[in-house]
C-alpha cells in the first residue's frame, strides 16, 4: 500500500486506485491499446476483470491538482506457487497528453516502492520493442533488459494487426528485500 505521504512532481499526486478511477483509468488504457505498440490487447477490460486481474494493494493513480487521471500502474502475480510469491509483472500506462512530464516515473517509482514495502523482490514487463519511451523509463528505474522473447504473439487490432511481435522481458530486483526467504507479500486475486 502506498503510504499517506504520497509522490508529487508539481501537480502530479501519485495515490492508490479506487473503483471511482475507472473511467478515466480505462480511457488511459484505450488510448494506449490505440498506439499498437503498449500491448496485445485489443481492448481494456471491464473494471471486472481489471478488479479480479490485479493486485487491490498495489493499484495506483497519477492524478493533477483537479483529480484528472494522467497514468495509472498496477501489477498481477506471476504464480500462485509459493517460491514466486515476491515476483509480479507490471504495467504503467500515461495519459497521451501527460507523456514526458514524469507521470510514468513517479508512478513507476511509487509502485516500487509499494510493492518493496509489501515483500516484493522482482518486478518484471514485458515491453514491445518499437516502444522506445517506455524502455528509457525502465532503464531509468533500474530495470534490466532479460532478454527478448522472439514473436511471441500475433497483433489481432489497429495497424499492427497480423503481425508478430517480440516483446522485450524485463525486470528489477529490490536491493531491499531480501531473496529466499518469501513472506506473503502479494496473494493472487480470487478467482
Amino acid at each position: 500500500m502506498i503510504s499517506p505521504r504520497t509522490a508529487r512532481a508539481e501537480d502530479v499526486v501519485v495515490r492508490a486506485m479506487t473503483e471511482q478511477d475507472w473511467p478515466a483509468v480505462r480511457e488511459v488504457y484505450a488510448a494506449g491499446i490505440a498506439t499498437g505498440h503498449a500491448t496485445f490487447e485489443a481492448t481494456p477490460p471491464s473494471w471486472h476483470d481489471f478488479d479480479a486481474a490485479k493486485a487491490p494493494e498495489h493499484r495506483l493513480v497519477a492524478v493533477d491538482a483537479a483529480g484528472g487521471v494522467l497514468g495509472w500502474a498496477a501489477v498481477v502475480t506471476v504464480s500462485d506457487r509459493c517460491v514466486y510469491a515476491g515476483v509480479v509483472e507490471h504495467s504503467v500506462y500515461v495519459a497521451p497528453d501527460a507523456r514526458g512530464r514524469g507521470v510514468g516515473r513517479l508512478l513507476l517509482d511509487a509502485l516500487i516502492a509499494s510493492t518493496e514495502a509489501a515483500g516484493v523482490w522482482t518486478v518484471q514487463s514485458g515491453v514491445f520493442p518499437e516502444n522506445t519511451a517506455s524502455l528509457a523509463l525502465h532503464a531509468a528505474a533500474g530495470f534490466r533488459t532479460v532478454g527478448v522473447r522472439e514473436r511471441l504473439g500475433l497483433m489481432s487490432h489497429g495497424p499492427e494487426a497480423g503481425r508478430w511481435r517480440d516483446v522485450v522481458l524485463l525486470e528489477r530486483r529490490s536491493d531491499l528485500v531480501a531473496t529466499g526467504s518469501p513472506r506473503s507479500a502479494v496473494r493472487p486475486a480470487p478467482r
